[in-house]
């Protein structure tokens, strides 16, 4: 099982650094437990890139709801995020519908459908970044923290998005909201031919407006959650810088934190638990 774990801690490492780096600051005893989650989270996260196809993507998301229901134990014991995610559900009260539920989101990964309104993407963000963020509390804490953790999965998943709207727009997804596009005259012709334009710039600043919104509630939350659920909580701490750093950029400009920036933001959070949100 430490094998499984530890293939756990390199998927993190490589796929979600900032949590791989936010999960040293989280007790001795718990840090196995959180890449179980992150990894089982990473791997549902690519798996439209692995499967290259909505169909092979659907088993495999099937396959995951029936290895959390608990009718694949054989072949879950031969899988180490699966068999990781196993042993850490029997150590810990991970609510079986929290995990369901995030496979279920996915499903929207697979398929080139865009996302049609705010409010979709708001919820989609809540049944994955959001629940992320939940599922690590329970580990650190044992509860959900939820009205601290759905603005925090909301702020950090609309960065993301923002973040990757490059790569996205190349294999055609568009999490970006039509209604919102639509509504500054942005032609999705335009954007799938990777040609920025003023209303384009302009959905973005609103999106990077309503992560900063969330990001304040978060930040009149933080100085009551218990010490011990702060780790699920520092990834948060990159949003606000990256958010500065990006804006008025060009939309397909790739806008990156170095690495050690990134750490030394997430390094400070943990001191100072007040400036998780910026």
């Amino acid at each position: 099982m430490q094998d499984a774990f530890a293939y756990c801690a390199d998927l993190v490492r490589a796929a979600d650094r900032d949590r791989f780096i936010a999960s040293l600051f989280a007790p001795t005893d718990r840090r196995t437990a959180l890449h179980a989650v992150y990894a089982f989270a990473a791997d549902l996260a690519r798996v439209r890139e692995v499967a290259h196809a909505a169909l092979p993507g659907e088993i495999r998301l099937q396959w995951w709801s029936e290895v959390i229901d608990r009718e694949r134990d054989g072949e879950a014991h031969a899988n180490p995020v699966a068999a990781a995610l196993l042993a850490t559900m029997e150590h810990y009260p991970l609510r079986r519908e929290a995990l369901l539920d995030l496979i279920e989101a996915r499903r929207f990964d697979l398929y080139e459908e865009p996302m049609r309104s705010l409010v979709d993407l708001e919820a989609y963000l809540q049944r994955t970044s959001s629940s992320l963020i939940s599922l690590a509390a329970v580990i650190l804490a044992g509860a959900e923290f939820e009205v601290a953790a759905a603005p925090a999965g909301i702020a950090s998943g609309l960065a993301q998005i923002l973040r990757a709207f490059p790569a996205h727009v190349a294999r055609r997804q568009l999490y970006l909201p039509t209604e919102m596009l639509e509504r500054h005259r942005v032609r999705l012709h335009d954007v799938f031919a990777g040609r920025s334009s003023p209303g384009l710039v302009a959905a973005f600043l609103e999106l990077r407006d309503i992560a900063r919104r969330h990001l304040t509630e978060v930040r009149q939350r933080a100085s009551a959650l218990p010490r011990e659920a702060v780790p699920a909580f520092l990834p948060l701490a990159v949003v606000r810088p990256w958010l500065d750093r990006s804006e008025r950029r060009d939309p397909f400009a790739r806008v990156e934190l170095a690495p050690w920036r990134r750490q030394w933001l997430i390094w400070r959070a943990a001191r100072h638990p007040t400036r998780i949100a910026g």
